[in-house]
Order: C-alpha cells, then structure tokens, then sequence
C-alpha cells in the first residue's frame, strides 16, 4: 500500500491525478496541499499553504512516492523571476523535502524541449530544474514532457482553445511530438510512476505520451 504526496492539485494535469490516487486501491492516503481547500475524501490530507510559506518541517511530507503537477508561465506569474521562482526554485524544494521525507520515486511533469541550456527561458527553466531533481538521488525518478496538454480547464484560456482545436484537427498528419497531450494519460503516467516506478531515471516525451494515448492505454 503507498502513501503519495501530490504538488498541484488543483492544475489541469494535477487535478485529474488527484481524482485517479483517490480512486486507486494501492493508495492508502494522498498529501495535497492546496492554496485553497479541496473537496474532502477519507484518503486525502489537504494542507492549506501558499509558495511563500512552504513548512519543511511538516510531518506530512513523509511519502512513500511524490508527484510534481506544479507549472505556471511568464505572462502569468508575471514576470522572468517570479516564473523562475515557482518552476524551479519551488519545484526543487518540493523534490527535496519530499526525499528527505522518505520518498523513493518522484514523478516530475516537465515540457517537450527543455534544455538547461536553451535560450529560451521557458524551456531551460524546465531544464534546469530537471538537471537539479535528477541529483537528489531518487531511487525512481520519472520525468514527462508533455505537448500541448489537452483537456478542460477550470479557467478561461481562449488562445489555448484555438490552438487545441486546429491541433485535434491536424492530428492524423502531424509526427507524434507534436500531437496533443492528452492530460488524462499525463496524470495517469504521473499516478503509475509514483506508486510503482522502476528504478533508474525514466524520460517520457511528448510522442511517448501521443502514441501512449492513441493505443488506448490510458
């Protein structure tokens, strides 16, 4: 049985991770914290707490498996450091104090194209990130770079809408990478590595997540 810490819950790819742990028998319990309550579930723990005030020393830390859902960008953190700040510097101190708290597999949601040396501050922030996850010496360590990630959203994004349609629509002939992510299949892979991973270090692309989809197995 595995207890599971989740970090993004209330996301796109989070929230559906939420939903499959809560659902799976092999859960016993599920650690979310949240800025803002969630619905209550006899297996769910829901600290309420905000990126600036992160308790290292909470005893809910302790994991049998970790989940990273969190993500945001520029334009809506608002500006260069403030994304920085959430995808890197508040990711990696998730990771950490969810391997000091006993986690031996950790599930990180990443991007199609990070590079620690990109140009783009995106991508190598993503990169980075990963490179710095990848020394905190998790015994089972999964790391998925999703596409454009598909799926209803709680807020409004039009653009992202459009982008969604056109790509459904020219799906049969676009190569796999650059197919949509199919958020569901995203927080399923999540939800698997967290609580069963094979050992090593595990890279999952976007055209892994495609084909993944597109066979039906999640």
């Amino acid at each position: 049985m595995t207890k599971l810490f989740l970090a993004g819950a209330t996301g796109l790819v989070g929230s559906r991770a939420l939903a499959l742990a809560l659902a799976d028998s092999r859960v016993t319990q599920i650690v979310a914290p949240t800025r803002r309550p969630l619905a209550p579930h006899a297996k769910l723990l829901n600290p309420l707490m905000d990126s600036t005030n992160l308790p290292l020393d909470a005893g809910w830390w302790e994991a049998d498996g970790a989940i990273c859902a969190l993500g945001t960008t520029r334009a809506k953190a608002g500006s260069s450091a403030a994304f920085r700040a959430i995808d890197h510097d508040y990711v990696l101190a998730i990771a950490q104090a969810g391997r000091a708290g006993g986690a031996t597999r950790f599930a990180l949601t990443s991007s199609m194209g990070a590079d620690a040396r990109s140009r783009f501050l995106y991508t190598r922030t993503k990169g980075e990130v990963e490179e710095a996850i990848r020394h905190l010496g998790f015994p089972s360590l999964t790391i998925l770079r999703p596409g454009f990630l598909g799926g209803e959203r709680e807020e409004h994004r039009p653009m992202e809408r459009v982008m969604g349609q056109l790509l459904r629509i020219a799906s049969p002939i676009l190569p796999a990478s650059a197919r949509i992510s199919p958020a569901e299949t995203v927080a399923t892979l999540l939800v698997e590595a967290a609580i069963g991973g094979d050992s090593g270090t595990h890279l999952i692309n976007s055209a892994d997540i495609a084909r993944i989809a597109a066979k039906g197995r999640f």
